[in-house]
């Protein structure tokens, strides 16, 4: 897999023009090829950048995974450093959008680099790209139509703090129309959490349980293909309880019912659900159900 360390490298590689400052990068245009994205289909590469892109596709509808987006709106993309990035010929874009790539370097030592670790978007994969109504379309063109103001005049010691005081804002606004998105998508979530329930089941019936043991989130939402970040973010958001919650509600579920097989012990319980430690099941049990899991055989076997 190939790396770029430096922005003017990834650049050179996307067939995008030198940037006017070596930590940042700025286009906005009405002709093709500023997204960033090879022509045709690429191999995967990671980089040490920072990637904002807003593209229109000219195709209605775009599968990513399991789910397709209607993409007659924009689609705001958010690409984190050293996230492995992959094109193909799928897609076929509008000649209109903006790029912003910065190098992470860029954010040292400021408060934005702090900030920018809260923000879900980075953390999520291309199919939970941000899909901008007309009015939000505007909104953001214009604090990056701000960007590029000063990007493109003669930079001075404010220029920066300017920069990221409007990279800031930008930020703020993605994450409420990110909030937005989640209320609107209540379907695909509630999809979501029976897909992920699922999920649970077929490893459970496999046997990889007592073979391989609880599996993390991050197996679950690669099966599911979506983020780690989205599933536990969406799932949250829609039930209250975090992808991890609802793994362990799982297996207290599956608890109760071995529980009453008598000829099974406790520890035996837990090794069946893939603990590797039964005072590690008996705690969990005990804190989602307010009894031990002796206790809960005690009180259930008698009715």
């Amino acid at each position: 897999m190939q790396h770029f360390k430096t922005l003017s490298a990834y650049l050179e590689y996307l067939e995008l023009p030198r940037p006017e400052h070596p930590m940042i990068s700025v286009f906005t245009a009405m002709g093709d090829g500023f997204l960033p994205c090879p022509k045709e289909s690429s191999p995967p590469i990671t980089n040490d950048c920072y990637t904002i892109s807003f593209k229109k596709f000219v195709t209605r509808e775009l599968s990513y995974g399991r789910t397709k987006y209607d993409f007659t709106n924009g689609a705001l993309f958010f690409i984190a450093p050293r996230q492995v990035l992959q094109w193909n010929d799928a897609a076929v874009f509008e000649q209109k959008g903006f790029s912003i790539n910065f190098h992470e370097d860029f954010l040292k030592g400021t408060e934005l680099a702090h900030q920018i670790k809260k923000y879900g978007f980075f953390s999520y994969s291309a199919n939970e790209a941000l899909h901008l109504s007309p009015k939000e379309e505007k909104q953001i063109e214009a604090i990056v139509d701000s960007i590029d103001m000063e990007y493109q005049n003669n930079q001075d010691e404010f220029s920066k703090d300017i920069i990221l005081s409007q990279l800031s804002t930008l930020f703020k606004y993605a994450n409420r129309f990110y909030e937005r998105q989640f209320i609107n998508r209540k379907e695909l979530s509630n999809n979501l959490l029976e897909q992920f329930n699922e999920k649970l089941e077929e490893y459970f019936d496999s046997g990889l349980l007592q073979e391989n043991g609880i599996p993390s989130i991050e197996q679950i939402a690669d099966k599911l293909s979506v983020s780690q970040r989205y599933l536990s973010d969406t799932l949250k958001k829609e039930t209250g309880k975090t992808s991890t919650e609802h793994l362990q509600l799982y297996l207290i579920d599956e608890a109760k019912n071995i529980l009453l097989d008598p000829n099974k012990s406790v520890a035996e319980v837990a090794y069946a659900l893939g603990f590797e430690y039964p005072p590690y099941f008996s705690r969990l049990f005990k804190k989602k159900e307010g009894i031990s899991p002796t206790e809960y055989r005690e009180k259930y076997s008698m009715n």
